[in-house]
């Protein structure tokens, strides 16, 4: 397994400088970084290259989250929006591709966060969703890129809430490059069981992330590392587990993630990169050998 982490576990605001992390996180001990499509919107082929070029030199592999906007929801009842997002989309996966970037995650099947405010039609959105995400995924899958999707807790999505009907959405949409994404976060709201949802995702899982059940570092809460590192060999996941914790209060990740107090205990750049540090040697630690290791 290759570890890494989101630049917003450093960050305010999505638009920020996301590449000054590549750096960073090679020295804090992390196999790779995830940045926001965000910032490739509209990035020129000259500033593609450049990334790349960092993330070789550093030796540091690239993946890539999303939270669709609503005009860019393959959910919606709108022909026109479901039309815009399938551009934007196919736009965003050639840039991937121009990164090397092969793995692809978030609330890709509809749009982040959802507006609860407006009538909810479960059954129309699947099926409206399942039919745009198999077109994007063969243009995934053309680009070499993963197409991941990521299992959200109620209060942040209504489509897909458990591993069980994510795999059904997947085995639906039926595009090999169209995978499950399990993020510990959300799994420990929704899932009866987070270890048995792990081996029923089994070889669809396509990406890994991690996070306390209160938003901070793995070893900063209350999950069970030991049993969950268990569960990924047990079904053979190699691919990526990075990171996701959101520790810090205002700007527009605060809102948007509802980080509504300091998570990091008033901790400044250097104490944020000496947590990060010590908890991907504790996840290694944790995901390095069967539990028996750790109780004899």
């Amino acid at each position: 397994m290759k570890y890494g982490i989101y630049f917003a576990y450093w960050e305010k605001e999505w638009d920020a400088d996301q590449i000054k992390y590549i750096h960073k996180v090679k020295q804090l001990g992390f196999d790779g970084l995830e940045i926001s499509c965000a910032m490739l919107r509209e990035i020129s082929d000259e500033q593609l290259l450049k990334i790349k070029k960092m993330a070789d030199y550093e030796n540091v592999q690239l993946t890539a989250g999303y939270g669709p906007r609503p005009q860019e929801n393959l959910a919606s009842p709108d022909p026109q929006v479901q039309k815009n997002a399938i551009i934007f989309f196919t736009d965003i996966l050639k840039k991937l591709e121009k990164l090397h970037i092969s793995t692809i995650g978030g609330g890709l099947y509809s749009y982040w966060p959802v507006d609860y405010s407006k009538t909810i039609d479960k059954a129309r959105d699947w099926e409206t969703s399942v039919k745009n995400v198999r077109i994007v995924g063969k243009i995934a899958q053309e680009c070499g890129v993963n197409y991941c999707l990521e299992v959200l807790n109620r209060f942040e999505g209504y489509l897909i809430n458990t591993c069980d009907e994510c795999v059904r959405f997947v085995d639906e949409v039926d595009v090999p490059s169209v995978k499950v994404m399990l993020d510990t976060f959300h799994m420990n709201i929704e899932e009866d069981d987070m270890f048995a949802a792990i081996r029923k995702a089994g070889s669809r899982l396509g990406h890994f992330h991690v996070g306390e059940n209160n938003r901070r570092l793995p070893g900063k809460g209350g999950l069970d590392w030991y049993h969950i590192g268990e569960a990924l060999r047990e079904i053979g996941y190699n691919g990526n587990v990075v990171m996701e914790p959101f520790v810090q209060q205002g700007g527009s990740v605060g809102s948007d993630i509802k980080i509504w107090r300091d998570l990091s205990h008033d901790a400044d750049e250097k104490r944020l990169d000496e947590d990060a540090g010590n908890s991907v040697a504790y996840l290694r630690y944790c995901f390095s050998g069967p539990y028996s290791n750790y109780t004899n």
